[in-house]
């Protein structure tokens, strides 16, 4: 039983942070129907950012409660500073290329921010654990969880709530569906599809940058994590369906519960099960398990 409990827990936890993260995806996909590779450098800066200044803070003799603040402001300043950038100065003049092409850039993207983060934080791992000392442990049906993981689940709920609420009972939802549905027809409406565009990708990347900041008092933050993280992102995706927010919730929940059978059970095949899920679904339903219905025109 205790196995078992244990197993579901770290599989809830791993399926947030993945959920957290591919939701950004997600959203990008969905609306501006960019499969954006430079996701993943998101996440890392997110990381990074939060491990540098919560480390420094802590140097400086600062409250370590300081932490959760850092950890929201680096999502939110690694979000609109990276996503500002790169939609305005790439993405913006590259709507009307080839899809391919947009992969292409936005890997070059990922190749190029990768290394600046090496630059930027050299190659030695960043350690923050402080929030998550500061919260201790918990006892669940005999097993002893860090409190710092578990709210990790609740913040994978909050931004579930968020998205969901965002797009169906706010205008900027509205102005979101119409765009979805037909970006033309959105224009010739009035819809400022450029801003639409400029806000849902910094909202992607706000997202992003969320899931490396939450989840850096809780590992060694070092290179190569984005790379792991898109990879991971880009299996919920295809699970789910891509643009759907639903599906990222269910994606990540089953590749969340998956991952952590394989990892207590057959630790050799962790990966192996990830993607063995994804060609899967790719044989049986390639457009995903709760891809949203495309529109026909006529």
């Amino acid at each position: 039983m205790e196995a078992a409990l244990t197993i579901l827990l770290d599989g809830l936890q791993f399926s947030s942070y993945l959920f957290i993260v591919s939701a950004g995806l997600t959203i990008i996909f969905g609306v501006m129907k960019i499969l954006n590779v430079a996701h993943g450098s998101f996440y890392a800066w997110g990381a990074y950012t939060a491990a540098f200044f919560i480390g420094k803070f802590s140097d400086m003799g600062l409250p370590d409660a300081l932490g959760f603040l850092i950890i929201v402001a680096a999502a939110i300043v690694v979000g609109v500073i990276l996503g500002f950038i790169i939609e305005q100065g790439i993405l913006k003049h590259m709507y009307e290329r080839d899809e391919v092409l947009i992969v292409l850039a936005t890997f070059g993207l990922f190749l190029v921010l990768e290394d600046i983060i090496l630059i930027a934080f050299g190659t030695d791992p960043y350690f923050a654990y402080q929030p998550m000392a500061l919260l201790d442990s918990v006892e669940l049906g005999g097993i002893t969880r860090d409190v710092y993981g578990m709210t990790l689940i609740g913040v994978a709920a909050v931004v579930a709530v968020g998205c969901w609420w965002l797009l169906n009972r706010t205008k900027w939802g509205t102005l979101l569906k119409a765009v979805i549905f037909d970006r033309e027809m959105g224009i010739s409406m009035g819809i400022n599809v450029p801003l639409v565009y400029t806000l849902t990708f910094i909202g992607g990347a706000i997202l992003g940058g969320l899931g490396g900041a939450y989840i850096a008092p809780t590992i060694s933050v070092a290179p190569g994590l984005g790379t792991e993280v898109i990879v991971l992102s880009f299996a919920v995706v295809v699970v789910g369906g891509m643009g759907s927010i639903a599906g990222a919730a269910i994606g990540s929940l089953i590749i969340g519960i998956l991952r952590a059978i394989a990892v207590h059970e057959l630790p050799q095949v962790e990966l192996f099960v990830v993607f063995a899920v994804m060609a899967i679904v790719l044989v049986f339903r390639p457009e995903g398990l709760f891809a949203p219905a495309k529109p026909r025109k006529i």
